[in-house]
Parts: structure tokens; sequence; C-alpha cells
């Protein structure tokens, strides 16, 4: 039978081109590539005013970025049906370092979240940013969708588990993104309006139970979101002066390295939670408006390559982590604005650290995995 002149026109189109080709020989998407790298390089722009122009940060955050971009690589050139069979020995290795650390993490700053390996100190819970959205797509894949209540139950549990032993650290933002990473595969798998409804009802049901297990500091949080004036010195200072910051900014910004906020020191924080304020202020609405553009950019297109994946479990998590990077974005966002609490999420390829960067990049090496290992179907 002869091929549709269609699609043999589409294929020697795509033959001709030198840069798709390449692309493909590398396993790399240009388009998501080229989005992730200008992300990069506006957040090093922000952080060098943010760090009061200090090379020796903008190096090492450099030098962070170029060893995310390198595992990225290696992360794409790895087939999905790989880490198909490999999620559930990743998750279960990372629940058990969970456990580990609240037997053995060396305690930093007021928590116990790390595992000290001799040679550097590993955060297990960051692993679980990639391993949980694994998890929940490998359940997922192989049961009839939409899922039944059953299926839904042991779903939560995956995602409930470590998000409690993350809490428990405690590092409640983390398990905030996780268990919301989580339950978004659960609601792209495809769930009922009234189970949505009753999901809500049981979140509403539990507050109380939440409320009384978390600490003091994160009870103070809770209430300084709902009234920042009430102590303006004190549990209210960082929210009060990052919308002080940010509504200096207008529209246009005080200019690159201008920010009084920032560089008089009032900002707290404001290499790594509290950065989006920095841009805020020397930026202003446009500079906001831009990054915020970057961000959907590389969204959008990781929920493209949701939707072209060509099976369950590829579908199910490349749009779980496109959603983790979206959920991550609107939390520190929302923080710094004033419209969520303060939970400590810093700004995705933007605030200082290494392990958060690491993690969000290695998720779109899976990303650009599922799209360049995808089968030619038709000829």
């Amino acid at each position: 039978m002869n091929a549709n002149p269609l699609t043999s026109w589409v294929q020697r189109r795509r033959g001709r081109n030198p840069y798709r080709n390449f692309g493909q020989l590398l396993h790399l998407d240009w388009f998501l590539l080229i989005g992730l790298l200008l992300l990069a390089t506006v957040g090093l722009i922000i952080l060098y005013s943010a760090s009061d122009q200090s090379v020796a940060e903008i190096t090492r955050q450099g030098v962070r970025i170029g060893f995310a971009f390198l595992i990225m690589w290696l992360l794409a050139q790895v087939p999905p049906e790989k880490y198909l069979v490999w999620t559930p020995w990743i998750f279960s290795g990372g629940m058990i370092l969970l456990l580990a650390v609240l037997l053995l993490g060396v305690i930093g700053k007021g928590a116990q979240r790390w595992l000290n390996l001799w040679i550097f100190q590993f955060q297990p819970s960051e692993l679980m940013k990639l391993a949980v959205p694994m998890m929940v797509a490998w359940y997922l894949h192989s049961k009839r969708l939409p899922p039944t209540g059953a299926t839904l139950g042991v779903a939560a549990a995956i995602i409930l588990f470590p998000a409690i032993l993350i809490a428990k650290q405690p590092d409640l933002g983390t398990a905030v993104l996780i268990t919301c990473a989580g339950f978004g595969i659960i609601l792209l798998a495809g769930i009922s309006a009234r189970l949505i409804i009753g999901l809500f009802a049981l979140t509403a049901a539990t507050a109380p139970i939440v409320w009384h297990f978390m600490h003091s500091y994160q009870r103070a949080r809770v209430l300084t979101f709902l009234n920042p004036e009430h102590d303006p010195l004190g549990a209210g200072y960082h929210i009060i002066q990052s919308k002080i910051a940010i509504g200096s900014g207008g529209v246009f910004g005080k200019g690159w390295l201008n920010g009084t906020q920032c560089h008089l020191q009032f900002l707290p924080e404001h290499a790594t939670d509290f950065i989006f304020a920095v841009c805020g202020e020397e930026f202003g609405f446009i500079g906001g408006f831009i990054l915020l553009t970057l961000y959907m950019v590389v969204i959008s297109r990781g929920l493209y390559i949701s939707l072209h994946a060509q099976d369950t479990f590829s579908r199910l998590l490349a749009g779980g982590l496109s959603l983790t990077l979206f959920i991550s974005a609107f939390v520190n966002m929302g923080m710094v604005t004033g419209i969520l609490p303060v939970v400590g999420v810093p700004l995705p390829f933007v605030s200082y650290g290494g392990t958060s960067f690491i993690t969000l990049i290695a998720s779109f090496g899976m990303l650009m995995s599922i799209h360049t290992h995808r089968k030619l179907l038709g000829s």
C-alpha cells in the first residue's frame, strides 16, 4: 500500500532539518533546552544583584548549573522503558533514606533533613520530588483509567507516606510540593467531579488534625499569612518587607543593582526564598511578567510532551513533572506576594542553591527522554 503523500512529505521535511536530527541524536528537545537556558541566565542576572554582586556566589551557582545540565543530558539518554523498570527501586530506596534521616540525619538550622555521606551531605527529600511522581505514574499505568476508589486509595498512600516523613523533618514546603505533584498526576489520570469534591471535603475535615501536629513556627507562619501586620517586627517582617520591595518597583522597576530593600538589608533571604521580591523591585511588573512568561513556556512545552507521549506511564510522568515546576514557582511567588503562607520553597532556576536546581533539571532530562525516544508511527 502506498504511503500517504502528506505523511511522506512531512517525513522528508523532517529528514532535511539538521537541527532536529542532531537533537534526536543527542536526545535533546531544543525548544525545552532553550527555555531552560534562558531561565538559568535570567536567574544568574537576578542573583548577581541579590548576592550584592558576589562573584564567588555566581561562580558556585554557575558550576552547579553546568553540573545540573550534564545530569539532565545523561538522564535524557535513558529510554522511558528503563525508568518504568527502575521506578519501584528508586521509590523504595528513597523511603529507606527518609527513614534513615529520622534516625541518623544531620541537624542543621533546627531541622533534621540531611544524611552525612562523608564526602557531602545528601537531602533525600529532594530525591522524592522525582520518585513520588514516578511511583504514582508507575502504579496507575497498569490500572484501568479513570481510577476506581480503591486505586485512588493506594495512590494516595504512595503520596502521603513520604510526605508525612518529610513533614516530620520538618520540611513543610517540600512535603506540600510532593503532595501537590502526586495528586496532580491523579487528576491527569482522570477522576470524576464527585471524587474531586470529596477530596476537598476530606482535606477540610483533616485540617484541624494537621493543625494539631504542626510545629509552633509553622502555625505562626499561617497566622502571619492571615495578618502579617499583627507582628510587623517579628513573624510578619519577611512578608511585609517583600511586599514593600515588589510594590516599590512599579511598572519598570528601579533598575538592575539599584534595589534598596535588598542592598540595604531590609529584605531577608533575598538570594534564596525571597529573590522574586528582588526581581520585582529592580525590574518591576515588566520583569516579573517576563519571568512568568519563561516559566509558562517551559511548562507548556512539558505538557505538550505529556500530550504526545506514547504510553500511560510516560504521559502521566511528563505531566506530573511539568506540574511540579508550576507548583514550585506558584508557591514561591504566592508566599513572596502574600497570597500564600511562607513555607520556604525556593524560586526554581533563580534562587541560590544547588540541590533543588539539580532535581528540577533532572526532571526535564526525563521529559526529553520521553519526547526524543518516541517511535515514529506510520510510514
